[in-house]
């Protein structure tokens, strides 16, 4: 499974063979919601991402939905053509008690017996949210105890210095995220720096300003997590769209 979108800014619309619309949320359980529609593309590269998604997607009239861990590296996956995609992508920190976030790691979770009317969870049958109403489709996920939020993780994510030992904070953050704190940071970083040299910045000005070693330690982290070299980040492949890239005005993971 990959995160399917692309985007940066508050709200935007992408056409690269991918036509994608994604927005943020004040929701604290939500990161950010998107819908897309595939048009002569048969793969995309699908960037290293630390949260979760909630997808649905329709193709030839099936209607399919999966939980989606977090992505520790980049990776391709195939991508059926004129299918319509909707997600919503969770906050760090937010997790589904049945459902353990490690085992979603790098993997997915299908969920059985979706319909455009109904989808089933945690013994219930819920309508289906859309890019409109994903908040409110959250919100009872909340009160009927279907995802939780550890709030530890917002709060260090936020600069925060909680009363915890480290090995206590680490064992709370891979838990909730299904990552370590170190792989969320290296991750979030690579992101910013293809978002960075997307935008036109040099290599060597994005390995200066976000702390990598020298160029070579960018380009490695930008293999490893986007996918691309900034060479190929400069210059989109249509054959071959990435997946979610957007600016964030969160503090960088600490």
């Amino acid at each position: 499974m990959a995160h399917w979108l692309l985007g940066s800014g508050e709200r935007e619309v992408i056409r690269l063979g991918l036509e994608i619309e994604s927005r943020p949320s004040e929701l604290p359980y939500i990161e950010r919601v998107w819908r897309s529609h595939s048009d002569e593309v048969s793969r995309m590269t699908s960037v290293a991402a630390s949260h979760w998604e909630l997808v649905f997607w329709e193709h030839h009239g099936q209607v399919q939905a999966a939980v989606l861990g977090p992505e520790p590296k980049a990776c391709l996956a195939p991508v059926p053509e004129n299918a319509t995609f909707f997600g919503i992508s969770f906050a760090l920190g937010t997790s589904m008690p049945h459902v353990p976030i490690s085992r979603l790691v790098g993997s997915s979770a299908e969920i059985p017996d979706v319909t455009r009317r109904s989808v089933w969870l945690k013994g219930s049958a819920w309508h289906p949210p859309d890019y409109d109403n994903a908040e409110a489709f959250v919100r009872r996920m909340v009160r009927e105890g279907v995802v939780d939020c550890d709030p530890i993780v917002p709060a260090v994510l936020a600069g925060a210095t909680p009363d915890v030992s480290e090995r206590t904070l680490q064992r709370r953050f891979v838990a909730a995220t299904g990552l370590t704190r170190g792989a969320i940071r290296q991750i979030h970083r690579a992101r910013e720096a293809a978002v960075l040299i997307q935008e036109g910045a040099s290599a060597q000005d994005v390995a200066h300003r976000l702390g990598y070693f020298d160029q070579p330690h960018l380009a490695r982290s930008l293999t490893r997590y986007i996918g691309r070299t900034a060479t190929r980040l400069s210059c989109p492949d249509r054959s071959e769209p990435l997946s979610l890239l957007y600016k964030t005005s969160a503090t960088t993971p600490a």
